[in-house]
């Protein structure tokens, strides 16, 4: 068959090409013109400053800020960077078996790691490292500091540490440290079985595989998966645990990006390990990207009952690109998509208010509706929202602002060190004046202060020169008072927390995970809807 074109046809198309051939023309000239800016810029400044630069500080600094204003996922990695992010995806390296916190007089470490090195040397929680092989850590920089402690396994490193006061000297062994993504499994009971993902790493569908397993040969029935605070990782990794319960041949999520080889459909290749077993998925605010692809497929198969708080709501996906000299950009390239077709992305950085940094929220919006594979509605933006939300206080601001403080690592630090040692889980006993302690440590401590403490702070230095440093004192007072009165509305929240925290500083994270299996509301609240099975089918059903 042969097609005519009109002499009309051929003007539109030839147009089309000449104007895609100069945009193309255009854009790629904007872009070399902004680099060739930027080098003379360099240049100069590198000749005829006055002082002397750090030509890699600038540009890392100059590069991370061309990025800020995109999305906080699209970063720019320098070559310790790069090192870093593989240790997160392949979940091992050589060190001595801590996270850490980097202080202006060294490296404290937050928490350790049973049966590793620091563990092996009797290091403890809090302990402040204050020199390597005689190297004072003193003021060093976070990318400095993260060096010290990795390096190759058997190699030995000295350190010098400070602990309550007193200096310790130590001789660690560095070893191969491998980072399980599932740190805990466990039955709850004759037929419930519990399995937390902490991360995904490359590790991840293996570690859930070889729990399910071993699970399943200890005799349970009904799982309890718990995705909380689970940040995500591996797109692919996401994939293979959604398709441990879900068939063959189904779409567990979709991409789409501005490059169309970088849009997919991604299915289950593999078969399933179970597609009867009743589960129930937690989440909280902290599960994002990865972990919602898990419970957004299973929710939209109806596969499992949905348990806890909305989650984050990040349905962007990156990939990491090769650049010179070792360095990396990783970068947004699309948005995934769950099954039913909702695209869960809570925030709109596309449209951020360019004045005030305030970027949008797409839950804000009109929010669309979806139906499942049963026709339960289920709604897109702002994240997973799950079926069965648990009931919980909304945290003030200031609770906020003290978790992310190091108030409560601090206290459950002098807690640990001030009592009785324990030998087994069952023998800590915690006394019922827990919360008022904590609010007679916040007196003293200096890691939780609020802006408004921080500013009548300053005053109150300024004051004392001026005979009205009485009054200042009374204001702190109201302002500490009024701090207190704050995240007292959250007492049990912060209880928990110091708990947790305790807990861990005596019995490491396996002793938080069997303390949750008994305490945790959200885990007896899921034992509660698997034994139900009538209510958990109720649920699922269509409404």
């Amino acid at each position: 068959m042969k097609f005519k074109f009109s002499n009309k046809t051929i003007l539109v198309v030839v147009a089309a090409t000449m104007f895609l051939s100069y945009s193309f023309k255009s854009n790629f000239f904007e872009v070399a013109k902004q680099i060739e800016i930027y080098n003379s810029l360099f240049k100069e400044l590198n000749m005829y400053y006055v002082d002397e630069i750090n030509p890699a500080d600038l540009t890392d600094r100059a590069i991370k800020n061309t990025l800020k204003d995109l999305d906080p996922y699209t970063n720019f990695y320098n070559e310790q960077d790069v090192e870093d992010a593989k240790i997160r995806r392949e979940g091992q390296y050589g060190g001595i078996g801590v996270s850490v916190y980097y202080l202006d007089k060294g490296i404290q470490i937050k928490e350790i790691y049973q049966g590793y090195a620091a563990d092996k040397a009797d290091l403890k929680a809090g302990d402040i490292i204050t020199s390597v092989e005689g190297q004072s850590l003193l003021n060093m920089e976070r990318e400095q500091l993260s060096m010290y402690l990795k390096g190759t396994p058997n190699s030995k490193i000295s350190v010098e540490i400070e602990r309550q006061g007193k200096v310790l000297k130590k001789e660690i062994t560095r070893e191969k440290i491998e980072v399980n993504p599932v740190p805990f499994s466990k039955m709850i009971d004759e037929e419930t079985g519990y399995i937390v993902l902490t991360r995904f790493n490359n590790k991840a569908s293996s570690e859930v595989k070889k729990a399910f397993r071993k699970l399943k040969s200890e005799g349970m029935q009904k799982l309890v998966f718990d995705l909380r605070s689970n940040p995500g990782g591996s797109l692919l990794e996401a994939i293979n645990i959604s398709n441990f319960f879900i068939p063959k041949g189904k779409t567990i999520v979709t991409t789409k990006a501005k490059i169309k080889k970088w849009s997919n459909t991604y299915r289950g290749s593999n078969e399933p390990l179970d597609l009867e077993i009743p589960i129930t998925v937690l989440i909280n605010g902290s599960s994002a990207s990865a972990s919602e692809i898990v419970a957004g497929s299973l929710q939209d198969y109806d596969r499992a009952l949905i348990l806890g708080e909305r989650s984050f709501g990040k349905g962007l996906v990156q990939r990491q690109k090769e650049l010179t000299y070792g360095t990396q950009l990783k970068l947004t390239i699309s948005k995934y998509y769950t099954p039913s077709g909702r695209c869960i992305q809570e925030l709109d950085y596309t449209n951020r208010d360019i004045k005030t940094g305030k970027v949008p929220k797409f839950s804000d919006k009109i929010i669309n509706k979806f139906k499942t594979q049963n026709g339960r509605i289920v709604y897109d933006g702002g994240g997973i929202l799950p079926d069965v939300k648990t009931s919980s206080t909304d945290k003030t601001n200031l609770t906020k602002e003290l978790f992310q403080s190091k108030a409560i690592f601090n206290f459950a630090t002098d807690y640990y060190h001030n009592n009785q040692k324990v030998e087994k889980l069952e023998d800590l006993n915690i006394p019922s004046t827990l919360f008022k302690d904590f609010i007679q440590y916040l007196e003293k401590d200096t890691t939780f202060v609020t802006q408004q403490e921080k500013l009548f702070k300053e005053a109150f230095n300024f004051a004392k020169n001026q005979n009205i440093s009485k009054e200042f004192s009374k204001i702190q007072e109201k302002l500490y008072k009024k701090k207190v009165d704050e995240i007292s509305k959250n007492k049990e929240e912060i209880e928990e927390e110091i708990i947790d925290e305790i807990i861990l500083k005596y019995f490491y994270k396996e002793g938080v995970f069997i303390d949750d299996l008994k305490n945790d509301k959200t885990i007896i609240e899921a034992v509660k809807l698997l034994k139900n099975i009538k209510e958990y089918n109720r649920i699922l059903s269509s409404k």
